[in-house]
């Protein structure tokens, strides 16, 4: 399911991952190497038409990883040691997008964001299928844990 369904589903908790994810404008990707074992790579999250996007450089290691294998985890950055700004991870399938108008309009909101446009053909982007999410936060006594799955 794209981001959109998902919030459709959770509003709440989409609010909260959105804020997460775009609170540093990174995130950090869980991704299977070849070899089996887990690689971490830091990206910057765009929410377009719907959609969790994932840009990466031409034939980098994670976007690499991903073609083979698109399971993924997608996290928010935690900038402080006492947890206090909480954790928002999506557990998913990353798909690669070659629609070149949805393409566009992924470039397009880079552009508005940062000034700087992805040129094509020389960049991957994905959409993450969300198979379930889970959210760490912290009040003045607990940890509160909540995990979505799709009904």
């Amino acid at each position: 399911m794209i981001w959109e369904e998902f919030k459709d589903s959770a509003p709440e908790m989409a609010d909260i991952g959105r804020e997460r994810f775009e609170r540093t404008g990174l995130v950090l990707v869980g991704t299977l190497r070849k070899n089996g074992y887990p690689r971490i790579s830091p990206v910057e999250p765009m929410f377009v038409d719907g959609h969790l996007y994932l840009g990466m450089m031409w034939n980098s290691k994670k976007a690499q990883d991903l073609l083979r294998d698109p399971r993924c985890t997608v996290h928010n950055t935690v900038g402080n040691r006492d947890g206090s700004e909480g954790e928002f991870k999506v557990y998913g399938r990353a798909i690669p997008i070659l629609d070149l108008e949805q393409r566009a309009r992924y470039g397009n909101a880079v552009y508005v964001k940062t000034q700087w446009r992805p040129t094509e053909p020389e960049f991957h982007l994905f959409s993450v299928d969300i198979d379930s999410v889970g959210i760490v936060a912290f009040n003045d006594e607990d940890m509160i844990t909540r995990v979505w799955t799709p009904d």
